[in-house]
């Protein structure tokens, strides 16, 4: 399980470089990554679920056909 959390945080640190982005999830996949591991989560106004690996969030949408994950890094406003 840890090593499987570390690569997820290594995956989302290399693909998050600004702070914000957003991945085919198929790319992660293909690099190892499992959404179904995670430290903890932060739900936003709009009700999204972010989970989280560390320091590294992503949330799963999908547009058209395409599964994507939009890539956050967390911010001192989501402690609340």
């Amino acid at each position: 399980m840890d090593n499987q959390l570390k690569l997820n945080r290594k995956i989302l640190k290399q693909y998050n470089r600004a702070g914000k982005a957003t991945v085919r999830a198929s790319v992660l996949h293909k690099e190892g990554f499992n959404s179904s591991f995670f430290t903890h989560f932060w739900k936003n106004s709009k009700k999204d679920v972010y989970l989280f690996v560390y320091e590294y969030g992503f949330l799963k949408k999908e547009e058209g056909n395409v599964a994507k994950y939009v890539l956050v890094k967390w911010q001192d406003y989501m402690e609340n």
